[in-house]
């Protein structure tokens, strides 16, 4: 299972953020930079990698990594904040 790794003090927005998860989870072009499309494209895989995450931040991305800890565990990826 893939294990991915984010820090909320790395990004300066939560589209920084999105970009990183486009990128580690080779996410197609059309991706909306959000929460609901991460969810969508999440929702079309045959497993779900994990999120390990660390909120300390800027409150913005801390707020976005959060809601991406969600979609990824709503897709039955686990999730641990570290």
């Amino acid at each position: 299972m893939q294990t991915i790794c984010l820090f909320a003090s790395d990004y300066d927005s939560p589209r920084a953020l999105h970009a990183a998860l486009k990128s580690l989870l080779a996410l197609p072009d059309y991706y909306g930079m959000n929460a609901d499309a991460l969810n969508d494209c999440l929702s079309e895989r045959a497993s779900c990698p994990a999120l390990w995450y660390s909120a300390e931040g800027s409150a913005e991305v801390a707020s976005a990594l959060k809601l991406a800890a969600r979609v990824f565990a709503a897709n039955g990826g686990e999730t641990k904040e570290i």
